[in-house]
């Protein structure tokens, strides 16, 4: 798998901040709308918020929680929440 490394400036919401870019050559599964609407409504991302992880994530082809992650859009806490019910669909 080929990776590249790099970083990124975004701004968010009047926030300016670093993040570190991971580009994979394999691509990811499309994100499902299940998936969309828990991070919306249960851990209360902004519609700004998931479509700058959508956009972001397709550029490095990297699943969408990680990509949310190194934003700094999620905590640890809500990564982990994010995997548990990932867990529980499968």
């Amino acid at each position: 798998m080929a990776l590249l490394a790099s970083l990124d400036w975004y701004q968010l919401d009047n926030q300016l901040a670093i993040n570190s870019v991971v580009i994979s050559s394999h691509p990811q599964p499309s994100v499902s709308p299940q998936l969309l609407q828990f991070l919306q409504q249960k851990l209360g991302l902004s519609e700004k918020a998931i479509n700058l992880g959508l956009r972001q994530a397709e550029l490095e082809q990297a699943p969408l929680p990680i990509v949310l992650w190194s934003f700094g859009l999620l905590s640890l806490a809500q990564y982990q929440q994010v995997l548990d019910w990932q867990n529980d669909q499968e």
